[in-house]
């Protein structure tokens, strides 16, 4: 995702959040809606504009953020059934991003695909959320990929940084699974691949070797990207060869396909270029970590 969101302010995110008041984050949400039948859009128009607001106006964290420091994100609501008058069946795309330092570049953080959402709607519901107990199906999704989204860009600036959102989310994700039904539960349909291992993952001690690379891939590699190539992406390969190891012993996990399903373009094109060994190694680690991307990594070598 390329945009152009950098200002002068920007160097000072990577010592301390601004003390100006602005929210945490810019998300758009879009509720794509073709697959119900019916004649009563205006709800859609007004869960669209409700889930955004709930997003945007509200205090995630007890730091300040600048307007131009504010995390942007999407969120693509596909309603695909409306059993009765206000219940919906959905699906949830959800996509983060964070600017790289001295670019107009936004490297993609999240990019998630939540198959089993359900809930309940009705034009200008209040929605309410309290992290300590379960209020709705709607603000448990839309605060736990607020936390999710957050501790993934905290933990790029700075190493294991995003913990608190992390454990905010699972504590989402036990609340909820009360009374949320599909997407919260361990043992749910898309086993592994829901909100309940999303978060599992994040907070496993075993898993703490994935979240360290992402912060060297980040603050050590595309934020040193324009000073030195080589040296960065020595240490791109070294973020990916740590990631390599959690691989081998959790192959499937869903936190090692999240983050290859946000970053494998952005790796390809860059360890397209520069040193022939980096290059060779690099395509070494990615093919073992995800064999079924060995055609699209072998560009990384060929060229």
């Amino acid at each position: 995702m390329l945009k152009s969101v950098f200002s002068i302010l920007f160097s000072l995110l990577f010592i301390s959040r601004l003390p100006l008041a602005a929210q945490e984050l810019n998300a758009n949400v879009v509720v794509n809606f073709q697959n119900v039948q019916t004649t009563e859009t205006r709800v859609f128009t007004d869960m669209e504009n409700a889930f955004q607001q709930f997003l945007n106006n509200r205090k995630w964290t007890d730091d300040a953020f600048a307007p131009e420091e504010r995390v942007n994100c999407n969120f693509v609501i596909n309603i695909e059934q409306m059993p009765s008058v206000g219940n919906f069946q959905a699906t949830v795309q959800v996509q983060s991003s964070r600017p790289v330092y001295g670019t107009n570049y936004e490297s993609l953080m999240l990019n998630f695909a939540d198959r089993d959402w359900q809930f309940q709607y009705v034009e200008s519901q209040p929605l309410e959320f309290n992290l300590n107990s379960y209020t709705s199906n709607i603000t448990s999704l839309l605060a736990y990929y607020a936390n999710i989204i957050l501790g993934l860009d905290y933990d790029s600036f700075s190493e294991l940084g995003g913990q608190t959102f992390f454990e905010r989310a699972q504590l989402i994700v036990s609340n909820a699974q009360q009374l949320g039904g599909a997407g919260w539960d361990q043992f749910g349909s898309n086993r592994r691949r829901n909100r309940y291992w999303l978060a599992e993952n994040f907070i496993n001690p075993q898993m703490t070797a994935v979240r360290r690379g992402i912060y060297n891939y980040h603050r050590k590699g595309l934020d040193t990207f324009m000073e030195d190539e080589a040296e960065s992406r020595k240490n791109m390969l070294s973020a990916l060869e740590e990631i390599q190891k959690v691989s081998k012993v959790f192959p499937q996990s869903i936190l090692l396909i999240s983050f290859f399903d946000a970053k494998n373009d952005e790796i390809i094109s860059t360890f397209s270029k520069g040193d022939t060994q980096i290059r060779r190694n690099a395509y070494n680690a990615l093919v073992e970590i995800n064999p079924t991307m060995t055609d699209d990594y072998s560009v990384i070598i060929n060229n």
